[in-house]
């Protein structure tokens, strides 16, 4: 069963946070977005850049670039993006290169990249995760950048 998402109590005062946004099945991806930046907001974030890119296969060259020229412009990037399953197995292919993309990056960056990029089997499921306020994954992506940003700090300080 799909378990509802919780705004938490987080603060985001100071924090900057890229949003790198598929245009591709928009009304999945906005929703998301704005789910997300609405979380940002009320955590008091200092300044949050939206990206959009035409389709989720292009978010890890912007991510790539935004970490290489970048990298201190942003405590957290989230990345959202959505694809339904088709007929072939392309759909499965994007998702598996954008998900080792991104892990990569956060990995060589020391920047929490947050991957927001869904693989969907339907409609009916992307309508669940991402337009539904109850499970809107949106809201989990900004909650995890806001932890992420604030753990990063955290160990940064040790050093």
């Amino acid at each position: 069963m799909l378990e509802e998402v919780n705004i938490k109590d987080l603060n985001a005062n100071g924090m900057r946070f890229g949003i790198v946004a598929s245009k591709f099945n928009c009304e999945y991806v906005d929703s998301m977005m704005n789910a997300a930046v609405d979380v940002l907001q009320k955590a008091d974030a200092n300044c949050m850049e939206l990206i959009r890119v035409p389709g989720a296969y292009e978010i890890p060259v912007v991510v790539g670039h935004l970490i290489r020229t970048k990298a201190n412009l942003f405590d957290a990037v989230i990345c959202l993006g959505v694809i339904l399953r088709g007929e072939t197995t392309h759909a499965k292919h994007i998702a598996e290169a954008v998900s080792l993309s991104l892990a990569n990056a956060q990995l060589t960056s020391d920047i929490p990249i947050i991957n927001g990029v869904y693989l969907f089997e339907n409609r009916e499921q992307a309508e669940k995760r991402c337009v539904d306020p109850a499970h809107n994954r949106g809201i989990e992506l900004a909650n995890t950048a806001i932890e992420m940003a604030c753990l990063i700090k955290r160990i940064r300080a040790w050093e």
